[in-house]
């Protein structure tokens, strides 16, 4: 797919422009950066775009880039945008990314610069984490205190969409080839200042369950002549809760949760389906198959005790974020360089993250940034309430620019 140099849709806000196109020399800090920062995060959080309908945000993103002067390239996964920054003469080149997509959530904050589009919310701090990659390309286009090519990668579609996957199905790292890629997420219940990651799994493989349960139907008092798919859909959600407690090694970790049973629109009449629908999180392959295999066998079962049958689909869309270990060292050095209080994370989390595509391609990590305490947020991620917590900005831009500058240190490769 050629770059795509041409008119962005929606452009940039008129403060960012103004403060892009100064001269290098008039910002000498991030510190100087913060407010134009604030407010372009801000701006995005107003004007929230789904997954692969990041069409403002791009053009926004790719102006601001083309302030800087990046080679920017749009197009990759539809709305993806790619910064590339070149300086002195290594090979070595580092990939940092944002995920710039908000949620089908309705926000119910009274925030001044709240959601204007219905249904549609931030609430997971992306608006947050794209500012901040593009005040670490501001920031590295200044000081250029590095030695080889930083890629600058703003990828659509991360909330459920695999817009990770995507961008790499169509040549991201073909064309940006990267010896290592690194990320972060602001993280709500670290305070502000700390940070966290580890090698190894640091978030878990996410699949979800559809199970459709299929009788006759009839007469609620005649429960004698049709098969109950709603009694057997009360047995098989007690039976999937046993898998994990009953077939899975307990040194290992994983989740299953049956997160909806739908069946029946009437009190007197037996339906003739039920449906149940839930999610599986572990960090090992293997636990993985054993879990689809019980939870079909369990279904089967379930199907040929009461008389019905069973239909499965089991969806594996995000495999578990595996940090390597070099990477995940690099990361908490610059998080330590980045002036944040930086630890081992002693557990990884079941929440998912399709970064997690990225690592299966490349070496990489996956940071946790604190965001939480008494000067952050109230809300944990996904709520209708959530906002990003602003003073975290520098924090994340300090570390972005952190890790360019290790990953490509001054020097012979």
């Amino acid at each position: 797919m050629p770059p795509n140099n041409g008119s962005t849709v929606g452009g940039p806000s008129p403060k960012l422009s103004r403060h892009f196109a100064k001269d290098p020399q008039a910002v000498h800090t991030i510190d100087d950066l913060l407010p134009e920062l604030v407010a372009l995060r801000r701006d995005l959080h107003a004007h929230p775009e789904l997954a692969f309908e990041e069409r403002r945000t791009a053009g926004i993103v790719a102006a601001a880039l083309r302030l800087l002067g990046l080679e920017v390239h749009e197009g990759l996964a539809g709305t993806g945008v790619v910064g590339v920054l070149r300086q002195g003469g290594s090979a070595r080149t580092v990939g940092l990314r944002a995920d710039m997509d908000a949620l089908p959530i309705a926000e119910q904050s009274r925030l001044g610069h709240a959601s204007r589009h219905a249904g549609v919310h931030h609430g997971c701090g992306h608006d947050g984490h794209t500012a901040m990659l593009l005040g670490a390309a501001r920031q590295l286009a200044r000081t250029r205190r590095f030695d080889g090519t930083v890629v600058f990668i703003f990828q659509p579609a991360e909330e459920g969409r695999g817009g990770a996957r995507v961008m790499i199905e169509q040549g991201l790292f073909e064309r940006f080839p990267c010896d290592a890629v690194y990320a972060l997420h602001n993280w709500p219940e670290l305070p502000l200042g700390q940070a966290q990651t580890r090698a190894g799994p640091i978030m878990a493989a996410a699949d979800r369950f559809d199970i459709v349960l299929r009788g006759r139907g009839g007469h609620a008092a005649q429960p004698h002549r049709t098969p109950d798919v709603l009694l057997a859909a009360s047995q098989l959600v007690g039976q999937l809760n046993t898998i994990v407690a009953r077939r899975i090694d307990p040194a290992e970790n994983a989740v299953l949760s049956v997160t909806r049973v739908q069946g029946g629109h009437s009190h007197n009449v037996l339906p003739a389906e039920a449906t149940l629908t839930g999610t599986v999180r572990s960090f090992d392959a293997e636990a993985q198959d054993q879990i689809e295999a019980a939870l079909r066998a369990a279904a089967a079962g379930i199907a040929l005790a009461h008389g019905v049958q069973a239909e499965v689909s089991y969806q594996r869309y995000y495999p578990a974020t595996v940090n390597t270990e070099a990477e995940a060292r690099l990361a908490l050095q610059a998080a330590v360089a980045a002036g944040l209080q930086a630890a081992v994370a002693p557990r990884p989390a079941f929440t998912s993250e399709d970064f997690s595509f990225m690592l299966r391609e490349r070496p990489g990590a996956y940071l946790w940034l604190g965001q939480g305490g008494p000067a952050g947020q109230d809300q944990p991620l996904h709520h209708p309430c959530y906002d990003f917590n602003d003073e975290a900005l520098p924090l994340g831009v300090r570390w972005f620019c952190a890790v360019a500058e290790q990953a490509l240190s001054i020097g012979p490769d």
